[in-house]
């Protein structure tokens, strides 16, 4: 088959585009139709013997980005489990399960379709990949250590992408989230599992992320009945060290569960945090004391901005509003907010500390009946002198977009599936799924132009998959290299293109 050349692909990608085009600008301009736009007639099978072709155009770069990143060598000199290589390596096993989540998979069973893809496995330079079966066992070989292991390896490689095209992502401010979920399962069976606080069966990880790149630095699976900032300190010490050399300036953000206090001295030293604090009797008090000038009304930015026309007709009735009234439930509204500011020094602590105060004036209401207003405190503690109390509000409340990518790990690369045995075993798989995760953040940043690298960080894996990877072609094995031939159109192919073509010029190392 002859080899398409670059100016060729971009000539054919504009037949492509238009061909589309043409479809859809007949939209406007139908008549009446007799018949429905879905048709059908008399369908012929046919199997092809010579051509290979597959579904996921977008592996191919993706698998180069990670090649030339050396993660599968890291991960061969690093994690130690198998004594004979029959035929696979320790990074076969790993690469296999994150790629079998970066192609849709949501189970271990799911890798069974790739080993009949031929196309598939061509584009990887594979011969053949793991079954399921085999990929199972590779994860119960680890121990706690094992995994922990993995985690550092997939993070030696980033210091290669920060200090190149993620530098100017991680901006001046580098924000560091931590928090902990709660990843239920319905096995009876699994070693590590206890109930939650919530009387959920299951596990507790805890997360610590980069808020700038959307990356998983840490995923630390733990019984169910754990408290939320179990050894946290730890885990964000780890992840310090990890960003300090390529984070011009870093900020800890965690809810009130990770204001811990004893470690306040010494994290100050190096970094900055926004922290909640927990309401209890002394900070109010400390609030209440403060003069009625000391506060000041806090203005909240719009929650997002309109951008149809906001003439046009719309059904008005809130529903949920309407039906709360009806039933005459207790219902909440804020009436407004205001903060203050003062400084506190925690027990544990050789130093004060700056702490934002935001009182809350909620309404309670009752069916029509309007019921006695509350107010409800919440507290800040920070390093942070740069930011007004009107910014920290913000900046704490940013930390929520955490949220976001915990419920990617748990519904878009289903790490927090438990498909195994035990605790440490799901934590393996939890952390190769998290890998997925990474995978869509790095190969975001090779886009050329800045607003696409942000934007496909900030986007949905399922979306990714469908915009980047889910695209039809050929794939031709060569003796020097492989040849993938799109045969399907996307709006997204220039993406794809763009980041490919920085991934084969781009020296890491």
């Amino acid at each position: 088959m002859k080899k398409i050349s670059k100016k060729q692909s971009r000539r054919n990608i504009k037949k492509r585009k238009s061909k589309v085009a043409k479809r859809h600008g007949k939209a406007g301009s139908w008549s009446k139709q007799s018949a429905p736009m879905f048709g059908s007639g008399k369908i012929h099978y046919e199997v092809g013997a010579n051509i290979d072709a597959m579904s996921y155009g977008g592996m191919a770069p993706i698998h180069r980005l990670v090649t030339k990143l050396g993660l599968p060598d890291r991960i061969n000199s690093d994690l130690k489990l198998l004594k004979r290589h029959l035929p696979y390596h320790e990074s076969d096993h790993v690469l296999n399960m994150a790629y079998n989540v970066l192609c849709g998979g949501t189970r271990l069973e799911d890798i069974e379709r790739l080993r009949h893809d031929t196309a598939y496995m061509n584009a990887l330079g594979a011969d053949l990949i793991p079954d399921p079966t085999t990929a199972g066992d590779f994860t119960r070989r680890f121990e706690e250590a094992d995994v922990v292991t993995l985690m550092e390896t997939i993070n030696s490689v980033r210091s290669q992408l920060w200090n190149g095209r993620a530098a100017e992502l991680l901006g001046p401010v580098t924000y560091l989230d931590v928090d902990g979920t709660i990843a239920p399962t319905y096995g009876e069976c699994k070693a590590g599992m206890d109930m939650s606080y919530k009387g959920i069966w299951g596990y507790s990880p805890l997360i610590v992320s980069v808020a700038n790149t959307k990356e998983v630095l840490y995923v630390v699976n733990r019984s169910g009945n754990t408290s939320s900032n179990a050894d946290a300190a730890t885990w964000i010490d780890k992840a310090v060290a990890q960003l300090s050399p390529h984070a011009q300036r870093i900020c800890l953000r965690g809810d009130t569960a990770y204001s811990l206090t004893e470690n306040f001295d010494r994290w100050a030293e190096s970094i900055d945090f926004v922290l909640g604090m927990s309401c209890n009797a002394k900070m109010q008090s400390c609030a209440e004391a403060l003069p009625a000038e000391a506060w000041s009304r806090l203005e909240r930015k719009p929650s997002y901005e309109t951008l149809t026309d906001e003439s046009r007709t719309r059904y008005q009735r809130n529903e949920k509003e309407h039906i709360v009234k009806e039933r005459e439930y207790l219902n909440l509204r804020l009436n407004y907010e205001d903060i203050a500011e003062f400084d506190y020094q925690p027990g544990k602590c050789s130093q004060p500390y700056r702490v934002v105060a935001l009182r809350k004036n909620i309404s309670k209401m009752k069916g029509e009946d309007a019921l006695i207003d509350e107010i409800r405190y919440f507290f800040y503690i920070t390093t942070r002198r740069d930011l007004t109390a009107t910014e920290i509000v913000y900046c704490a409340n940013e930390r929520c977009d955490q949220e976001n990518i915990i419920e990617q790990l748990k519904n878009g690369v289903n790490a927090m599936r438990m498909p195994l045995y035990d605790l440490v075993s799901n934590w393996a798989y939890m952390v190769i799924a998290a890998l997925a995760w990474n995978i869509k953040s790095w190969f975001a940043m090779m886009m050329h132009l800045k607003a696409d690298r942000q934007t496909y960080i900030n986007m949905e894996f399922r979306r990714f998959f469908n915009s980047i990877i889910l695209i039809p072609c050929h794939v031709i094995r060569r003796a020097r290299g492989i040849v993938v031939r799109i045969i399907g159109y996307e709006p997204t192919l220039d993406r794809l293109f763009s980041a490919w073509n920085t991934i084969e010029s781009t020296s890491f190392g």
